[in-house]
């Protein structure tokens, strides 16, 4: 197993805050069969070789035909007629070079599959999962089957008789900071409602520490505190903090692989089809119970699609169970307890649908010729080019979005390629690191889809570029997709499509959580202006004075780091450079602290500055630091408020803005990460708040996103299904879905978005006829008219005179 020092940090760095050191050691570790390289299993493989495993080998004896091409984005033209797997092999290699990538286009047999410990089959025949699921259940080998037909897709899981699961949801673990202790710990503003039923209290000398089971806890003394039994062979508690830590507890699954169980499940997944578009996961219990309750209607439509290869679909299932692999591999969150069925039916149309022998035959297959002409002449702005922006970038070249003559795709993104992208955003190669997103983008997506035309800029979307994507440009779209990594973005690009009558697609993701929406115009919700919560601000006084969390001083570590090394070195640069420096900063309310900063900074120590001359005034100055801050300043603090005072404290809010000024997160070549790591930690053990290592220090001071491929390919996927959609110009809201997953555990909710508010206006004292108006929220104290029916000159001027 390879030490922590043999995980590259740079290169999974967002994954890393998903999954952690250990879980990525395991990882590192498996051997991973993937058999099918069609598009659900070259989804599957691209997903799984990012995630790290140990090794890959992709195996298929077939040849590549037109309908590949729909949704296999390494295949190409020129790959027509030759092995699948082959074809694949070098792109798959080139995602991530810690992996080992092989091909095999043999035909599988047992002595290929008892040579991985994971092994995924797609595009197989009953006889072949059921065979070899027997195999593999008798060999301990995690055995995971993945298949779509047209717009259904379905998912099995066998981890064998016991299958220990480390960690089941991959959350944070819970603290809390005491505040008095009895037979129950309360806490002060703290909820722990949530908690399991194992916690571990420390930092407080009545623990030492002390690990409470379910035998001794209790949760329901309040929502602010937990009983623990006997106290009577404790001290009396003393009012000097302590922490109180959820402890993750492991537990024993248990899997099935019936012969009888597998071939009912199959018939079952495929044949009884819900005539509304559902996500269930599917018992035997259920089997039994709706065997003879078939869908007539919806088997037909089965039958009449299943032909169909969509890339939409495959990037959905092959998102789920890529992340199956990663949990049999790591032990981390909770596998599929054994089957899932998925179905996007709604996005069907009407008529009949013959091949054509082009690129596009898996989707004409669906949706007939004349929808994937209409794809071809849609014009779409897409926004973002990281993680979720590639996976739709891939989608859309595959499907042909915008690859006719009248189409035409415009993607914008300010940012540029960095090493830590190249873990999920995998239209990118470490040759691309430093170049802009979107140009790499946009070449990458041409040589999937040589017809797309695409169009590459380097803008932020924002008021300074609305000459830019003014009227004109929002009125020339068929639609907006977005793929922004930020609230204020995302509610900006909305008032604009709100404004312009413009359909917007927008997903996110969290780790393992994702959540998709479809804005329709005169049809649902807008995304909506920010919630902006002034509780997650600092109070002054915690963050210099009183910290209780490691937030906290982190946040405290990095002020310090950035006035000693970030702006004094600027006003000295400018005091330099600028002749106006010193008046300018005379009219500054800290003009004394600024100008005395750069005057010590300019002396050296003999004069009484800080400059230093030598190795050995530079380990002076630190020493002078440490005793400043670590010594002096909390005895002085001590001195001032006793441990025994009760304290009250004034809560001067902190603004967010004043506590992010950026770093180069990605960048620790200047150490500024370690500093703030160190003095964090520092500063933590004179408060006894528990110390936080290097990785996750890192994450909460830079305020990173946990991310993986897994959830990021499932969010593209179903923000396609939505596309879909759109295009047929569905008006019935009951087609649209919103999504939520959480992949953690496999949980899927999809529910109808929100309709518009409905509002009745008097327009006119002449003639005062309500008119009925739907109106959508853009942002605060601002609102756009979709739409109006009566007489809309008078609306217009009753409205002009609000």
């Amino acid at each position: 197993c390879p030490n922590m020092s043999e995980i590259d940090e740079g290169f999974y760095s967002r994954q890393l805050y998903v999954l952690g050191h250990e879980a990525m050691q395991r990882m590192a570790t498996a051997d991973v069969l993937v058999a099918g390289v069609r598009g659900l299993g070259v989804e599957i493989a691209k997903n799984v070789i990012l995630s790290g495993v140990r090794s890959v080998t992709v195996q298929d004896e077939g040849h590549t035909g037109w309908t590949d091409l729909s949704s296999q984005f390494f295949l190409k033209e020129a790959n027509l007629g030759q092995n699948r797997a082959t074809c694949s092999l070098q792109q798959l290699s080139d995602l991530n070079p810690h992996v080992r990538v092989s091909a095999h286009d043999g035909p599988l047999d047992e002595e290929l599959l008892l040579r991985f410990q994971v092994v995924v089959l797609t595009d197989s025949s009953l006889d072949d999962q059921r065979r070899f699921g027997d195999l593999c259940h008798s060999r301990g080998i995690k055995f995971i089957v993945a298949d779509t037909k047209g717009l259904c897709g379905q998912l099995f899981c066998d981890f064998g008789e016991e299958f220990e699961v480390l960690d089941q949801d991959g959350e944070t673990p819970v603290s809390a900071m005491i505040y008095s202790i009895s037979k129950v710990i309360c806490f002060h503003l703290f909820n722990v409602s949530g908690l399991q039923d194992v916690v571990n209290s420390s930092n407080h000398p009545m623990f030492t520490p002390l690990y409470l089971t379910n035998s001794t806890l209790t949760l329901s003394t309040g929502p602010y505190s937990f009983g623990i039994g006997d106290t009577s062979a404790f001290s009396e508690y003393e009012r000097r903090g302590g922490v109180v830590t959820e402890v993750k507890q492991p537990c024993m699954l248990h899997f099935v692989s019936s012969y009888t169980l597998f071939e009912l499940a199959l018939y079952l997944s495929w044949g009884k089809i819900k005539q509304y578009s559902t996500v269930e996961k599917i018992t035997a219990t259920k089997i039994a119970e709706t065997l003879e309750q078939l869908d007539e209607i919806a088997v037909r439509k089965l039958s009449c699609t299943a032909q169909g290869d969509l890339a939409p679909i495959n990037a959905f299932i092959g998102g789920l169970a890529a992340q199956e692999v990663i949990k049999a591999c790591s032990r981390k969150f909770t596998p599929l307890q054994q089957w899932l069925y998925f179905d996007a039916l709604q996005c069907l149309p009407q008529g009949e649908n013959q091949p054509k022998g082009t690129r596009y035959d898996g989707q004409i297959a669906v949706f007939g010729s004349a929808f994937q002409e209409k794809l071809e002449r849609q014009k779409y702005f897409l926004v973002g080019a990281g993680a979720i922006g590639c996976e739709l970038l891939k989608n859309f070249a595959l499907i042909g979005l915008g690859a006719g003559e009248e189409g035409g795709i415009t993607v914008t993104d300010m940012d540029f390629i960095e090493r830590s992208n190249l873990n999920r955003q995998f239209l990118f190669r470490s040759q691309d690191i430093g170049k802009p997103k979107s140009e790499v983008a946009a070449k990458a997506v041409r040589e999937i889809n040589p017809q797309m035309n695409i169009t590459a800029h380097q803008n932020r979307l924002d008021p300074d570029s609305e000459e830019v994507y003014g009227y004109d440009f929002f009125m020339g779209l068929n639609g907006v997709a977005a793929a922004l990594d930020n609230v204020e973005a995302r509610v900006y690009l909305d008032g604009r499509c709100v404004q312009h009558k413009r359909p917007l697609l927008e997903g996110g993701t969290l780790g393992s959580r994702g959540h998709t929406q479809v804005v329709v115009p005169h049809l649902t919700t807008s995304y909506g202006p920010a919630d902006t919560n002034a509780d997650d601000d600092i109070p002054l006084c915690t963050l210099k004075n009183f910290p209780h969390s490691i937030q906290h001083t982190l946040q405290w570590a990095r002020d310090q780091f950035e006035g000693l090394f970030k702006q004094t070195p600027e006003n000295v640069n400018l005091f330099l450079s600028d002749s106006g420096f010193v008046e300018r900063t005379l009219g500054h309310r800290e003009a004394l602290e600024i100008l005395g900063g750069v005057w010590s900074s300019l002396e050296d120590m003999n004069s009484g500055g800080q400059r230093p001359t030598t190795w050995e005034d530079c380990v002076s100055w630190a020493r002078c630091q440490w005793e400043t801050h670590y010594n002096t300043d909390i005895r002085q603090l001590l001195h001032c408020f006793p441990p025994e005072q009760v304290k009250s404290h004034k809560r001067k809010k902190v603004t967010d803005t004043c506590l992010t000024s950026h770093l180069a997160q990605d960048d620790d070549s200047n150490f500024h990460v370690d500093y703030i790591v160190a003095a964090s930690n520092l500063r933590a053990e004179n408060y006894d708040i528990p110390t936080e290592d290097r990785l996750q220090s890192k994450r909460i001071v830079g305020r990173i996103i946990p991310a993986i491929a897994t959830t990021t390919a499932s969010v593209a996927g179903l923000m396609c299904l939505e596309l879909y959609k759109l295009v047929l110009g569905h008006q019935d809201i009951s087609c649209y879905c919103t999504s939520y997953i959480c992949l953690a555990f496999q949980r899927i909710v999809q529910c109808l978005p929100n309709k518009p508010r409905q509002f009745q206006v008097s327009y006119s004292s002449v003639n005062p006829q309500p008119c009925s108006v739907t109106l959508s929220d853009c942002g605060p104290f601002k609102v756009v008219i979709y739409e109006a029916v009566g007489r809309l000159q008078d609306l217009s001027k009753a409205l002009g005179t609000a």
